[in-house]
This record gives C-alpha cells, sequence and structure tokens, in this order.
C-alpha cells in the first residue's frame, strides 16, 4: 500500500508516495493542492524527503536521504538507480559511463530508459545524466526542469541547436 503525502518547496508542491520500505516515488508538482494521507508515515521521512528535495532545488547534496524503496525496477533499473545517488551535487555523467559502472557497457540506450523511469527523480538525481558530447537527453519531467535543476547546481547547461529548439517548444 501506497500512502501519499505533499512536500511543499520554493518551487511547487511535490507529492510523495511511501511504502513501508520508504520513499517509493516522488512527482514534480502539477498546479493541483492537496494533501497526502500521511499519518501511517513515519515523520521522520518526511521530514527526510523535504530537506534532501529543497537542498538538491538550491543546487545543494542533501545531507541526507529518506530509505528509498526501488522494488517496484528491475534489477538493471534499481542498478542505474543506485548508480545514480553517486553523482554528487555539481557533477554529471553520460548514460555511457552510467553503463560502464553498472557493469552493462553498450547499454547506454538502456540507461536512457531507466532514468526515464526513474520513480524518485531530483533525489535520485537522473537530471545529472547527459547525452554524448554533453548534451541534455531528455527528462522525465521535460527539459525546462533539467535545465533549472542543473543551473541550480551551478553547472553550464548544454546549449546545442536541437537543446536550443526543444526549450523554445517547451516554453510556447
Amino acid at each position: 500500500m501506497m500512502t501519499r503525502t505533499t512536500i511543499e518547496t520554493s518551487e511547487g508542491a511535490f507529492s510523495a508516495w511511501f511504502s513501508d520500505k520508504g520513499l517509493a516515488a516522488l512527482s514534480f508538482p502539477n498546479g493541483r493542492r492537496g494533501r497526502g494521507d500521511d499519518a501511517d508515515v513515519p515523520a521522520e521521512w518526511i521530514r527526510q524527503t523535504a530537506g534532501a528535495l529543497n537542498a538538491i532545488l538550491r543546487g545543494e547534496q542533501p545531507k541526507q536521504l529518506p530509505p528509498l524503496d526501488f522494488s517496484r525496477g528491475t534489477e538493471f533499473q534499481q542498478k542505474v538507480w543506485k548508480a545514480l545517488l553517486t553523482i554528487g551535487a555539481g557533477k554529471t555523467r553520460s548514460y555511457s559511463e552510467i553503463a560502464h559502472a553498472v557493469g552493462a557497457p553498450g547499454a547506454a540506450r538502456a540507461v536512457g530508459g531507466a532514468c526515464g523511469a526513474n520513480p524518485i527523480p531530483v533525489l535520485v538525481p537522473c537530471h545529472r545524466v547527459l547525452a554524448a558530447n554533453q548534451r541534455l537527453g531528455g527528462f522525465s519531467a521535460g527539459l525546462k526542469w533539467k535545465r533549472l535543476l542543473l543551473q541550480r547546481e551551478a553547472l553550464a547547461v548544454p546549449t546545442d541547436e536541437r537543446d536550443k529548439q526543444r526549450l523554445l517548444d517547451i516554453m510556447d
């Protein structure tokens, strides 16, 4: 059973879903308000989630993460998500580098798929993974969010022509 709660941030209200093992999913603000039924969630997990989320939105490395529940992912996805946790604030890796890190050289596309399926974006920093030649690649919440998160970490945001066009399309 999953329990939802709302985490208020400077960028809006994120929705967090907790299982009995920990944080299982995190959704970006969608404009809707409403508090979930967090009575069954340890208050410490909610504090840890809010603290980590707000730290990352400030461009900082969180001091502590809540327990993370990756059980809904495949074995490969879980390996990728755990590898993403090793990328510190202000650092990036390529899909290919992550593929090598999880023992699957040549599986850059599969890493991209695992990043896209990441149920806990921001805290499991798939925004720090870039395509070849430092291009942005994709992001489940859109390139606007990816750019914002990278800029908060004082990273130079790639601006090749395709990325510029995607950004213009998003802003229209």
